[in-house]
């Protein structure tokens, strides 16, 4: 039984174009009818049209991708896919932009060798890479917070009289909800910027702990 060829393409969004694969792959001389393309992200091999392309694939028969990150993202499952089908199922798979990275039959042993261990020095490449990014973003992240910056989303900005009624609600004249409706902001808002408010000023009792506390004190405890 003659050996098949099978191409596969991979972009993260339906706004991305697959053209430079797929003419890399006719170029390479895989038949239109057998590329495979799929818009997914390369997170993990739980794509569809992967799974189902792989699901036919038989012993001898050659996979083509563009680029190993075409593949998957996840250089741990990329070597246990790897694995799966080029020594489980007898599947060769060629990385058109990494010569090295082809298991087809005519190639010898230091061959298949070397193409595994590129994939192994792919893999650990990648996953220092993710652990450099990973602490410079920590890094980065604690900069800014020393510098004041704030993370998350944006702040609602208060209305112009926000100021007087958290001091009247700081003071126990009105209610959160009736200040809340008054500036047209949620209950929840209100409460937590004029908490916030109060503890620029100095103040450490605001009403709704004052309220608690009173609820708590034993009858006769408060004169």
């Amino acid at each position: 039984m003659s050996e098949r060829m099978y191409g596969y393409a991979r972009v993260s969004t339906r706004e991305q174009r697959e053209d430079r694969q797929v003419a890399a792959m006719r170029e390479f001389g895989v038949e239109d009818s057998r590329i495979v393309v799929e818009k997914q992200s390369g997170k993990d091999f739980e794509r569809p049209k992967y799974k189902k392309l792989v699901g036919a694939l038989r012993s001898g028969d050659i996979l083509v991708v563009k680029s190993i990150d075409r593949l998957g993202r996840n250089y741990k499952e990329i070597l246990e896919q790897w694995g799966h089908l080029t020594k489980q199922r007898g599947v060769a798979i060629v990385v058109l932009d990494m010569p090295l990275l082809d298991t087809r039959e005519g190639r010898d042993l230091t061959g298949t060798l070397i193409a595994d261990i590129v994939l192994q020095l792919l893999s650990y490449v990648a996953q220092t890479e993710r652990e450099l990014i990973r602490q410079r973003q920590a890094e980065g992240i604690a900069a800014a917070k020393e510098n004041g910056v704030r993370f998350g989303r944006a702040r609602i900005p208060m209305p112009e009289d926000f100021v007087q009624w958290a001091q009247d609600w700081w003071h126990g004249r009105v209610t959160a909800v009736q200040a809340s409706r008054a500036l047209g902001i949620s209950r929840t808002t209100f409460t937590r910027r004029a908490e916030e408010w109060g503890s620029c000023q100095g103040r450490t009792d605001p009403p709704k702990r004052r309220a608690a506390r009173l609820r708590a004190a034993p009858e006769g405890g408060t004169r």
